[in-house]
């Protein structure tokens, strides 16, 4: 019985000293109001010119972290810090849970300390999970025995196709792609094109907090090249003129509740550059430390840290395209995080005759919203081998996410003057099952030819309906009235009663137009604006 005791002693020791992860949340930022009166110390031109563009306001949220706090809690006793987030003013913290419990009775500007294992927290609750061996392959390819589809299927699926063939290619589009490495994109032919045009901004390994971001695990090239690569008569990823930062955050050997972390500062980071389209084919449900793993009932789009992050990205402007997880066959076949967070746009994985993939994982998320949002080819997909550098398929919403990230990104360099929010509830509206949504096929295959046809619908209406002139009739001067922001690409044409052009005007610096060289008498008007025309009959005093 002595013996039984000390052995019982000597565990709860162990349990005691074992080393926590936990994420230690800060009250306010003293400093707001300098950095938000120079906004340029917190954000790119770029960024501050997207917010522009759709109306979002800067805040707290994009304030860094108060220095004074982060080096206090930096040189607590017993403490490690690993990653910190300005967007919810939160530091990655690792120690004993007593030294780390401590933090909020010795630093008074300490609002909440959050476990990694809930257990440890307040209103903590056992695992819902059975125990099951970890994976320390987390991308292992998913076997089958089907072989469809080529590199020009998975686009022609969505009609991306169509849009490259409009001239939407992604040109002046910002993509980041968080990952888990990649090697050889900075040699491999396939992304000899991207690096010919400069079009790999730069990138950052933040797991290693290394400069040189083409290392780690194969799996971010894969995922790179269904955006980007290129392979003349062999491989064209779906957005081949857009530009690249590349981002690893995962650490493909562990699962540790520190990826998360990384992910939110990549995602920060991502902001302040000024990216538009952030694709992540990672998803987090268990750890190596069972403590740790999530319960479907945390897939709410509010508990995981990394899912608030990236609720918090959309907010800023950007578009967050995420896999939606290849558990469909297991007993776990629910999305991961950040896949459940409301505004994160998550693709499944149908095969190249549009049949969903057995192993893309199932909605709706546990506060029954639909997930996935859309789908695109993920069975048998073709990807640039990290090796090799030849096209060859694998298997995963993986590879179905950055194939639909690439369309998503040559779509809103079509409308360029559409919110994040506007241009994803646009492409789900265009999905074959948009009316009948299912748990796990979501809205269905987009349809990026439909989406576009009805968004320059909808604006041609609109510019009808919204575009005048005043005064009319008018003397010297008339003022053009449009809800367009985009007066560069206006144009002016003046015809006389038979049908003569006596007036043209392109590319206007301003709204108001001068006509004193005219004659008095009636004129046609015909106002455009890229394929929008507006005609009014004017009348010249």
């Amino acid at each position: 019985m002595k013996n039984l005791l000390h052995v019982f002693v000597f565990l709860i020791s162990l349990q005691l000293l074992a080393q926590e992860d936990a994420w230690v949340f800060l009250k306010d930022k003293p400093s707001s109001a300098t950095y938000l009166a120079t906004p340029l110390t917190m954000l790119s031109q770029r960024a501050l010119d997207r917010r522009t563009r759709q109306n979002v306001a800067l805040d707290n949220k994009d304030v860094p972290l108060e220095a004074t706090y982060y080096t206090q809690i930096k040189n607590a006793t017993g403490i490690t810090v690993l990653a910190k987030s300005k967007w919810l003013n939160a530091i990655h913290v690792q120690g004993i849970q007593a030294d780390i419990s401590n933090l909020k009775t010795t630093f008074s500007f300490v609002d909440e300390i959050e476990f990694a294992n809930n257990n440890l927290n307040a209103k903590g609750k056992v695992s819902q999970r059975s125990s099951k061996a970890k994976s320390k392959n987390k991308f292992a390819k998913i076997k089958t025995d089907f072989n469809y589809g080529n590199a020009a299927n998975q686009i022609s699926m969505l009609k991306g196709d169509y849009l490259h063939q409009q001239g939407y290619t992604g040109a002046g589009m910002h993509i980041a792609v968080i990952d888990a490495g990649f090697p050889n994109v900075n040699s491999l032919a396939a992304f000899k094109r991207l690096r010919d045009n400069n079009q790999i901004l730069g990138g950052y390994d933040f797991v290693e907090r290394s400069a040189n971001f083409y290392s780690g695990h194969n799996h971010g090239t894969n995922v790179l090249s269904d955006i980007g690569g290129y392979l003349d008569g062999q491989f064209v990823g779906t957005a081949p003129d857009a530009s690249f930062y590349l981002f690893r955050t995962e650490d493909a050997v562990n699962e540790v509740p520190l990826e998360e972390s990384l992910w939110v500062e990549a995602a920060e980071r991502a902001d302040s550059l000024g990216v538009d389209v952030i694709n992540t084919s990672l998803g987090y449900t268990t750890f190596d430390n069972a403590n740790y793993d999530y319960t479907y009932a945390d897939m709410n789009g509010e508990t995981a840290f990394i899912t608030r992050g990236a609720e918090i990205g959309v907010s800023r402007g950007m578009i967050l395209v995420n896999a939606a997880g290849n558990s469909g066959n297991d007993a776990w076949k629910y999305m991961g995080a950040p896949a459940d967070a409301t505004s994160v746009f998550t693709v499944g994985a149908v095969n190249a005759s549009e049949t969903i993939a057995a192993f893309s994982s199932f909605g709706p998320t546990a506060d029954n919203r639909v997930k996935p949002d859309v789908l695109a080819q993920g069975q048998n997909v073709y990807v640039i081998s990290h090796s090799s550098g030849n096209p060859y398929t694998s298997n995963g919403t993986s590879f179905s996410s950055p194939v639909m990230t690439g369309v998503v990104a040559c779509f809103w360099q079509a409308f360029p003057h559409l919110t994040n929010m506007q241009i994803m509830q646009r492409i789900r509206e265009s999905g074959d099952r948009y009316n009948n949504p299912h748990e796990q096929y979501g809205y269905g295959i987009p349809n990026f030819e439909t989406a576009y046809a009805k968004v320059l619908s909808i604006e041609d209406a609109d510019f009808e309906a919204r575009t005048t002139v005043f005064p009319n009739p008018v003397n010297n001067t008339f003022t053009i009235q449009s809800n367009s922001q985009y007066l560069s690409q206006f144009g002016v044409q003046i015809y006389n009663v038979i049908g003569k052009k006596v007036f043209e005007k392109k590319g206007l610096q301003s709204k108001t137009i001068n006509v004193s060289s005219l004659n008095s008498g009636i004129y046609i008007l015909r106002i455009t604006n890229g394929n929008q025309q507006k005609t009014i009959k004017l009348v010249k005093r």
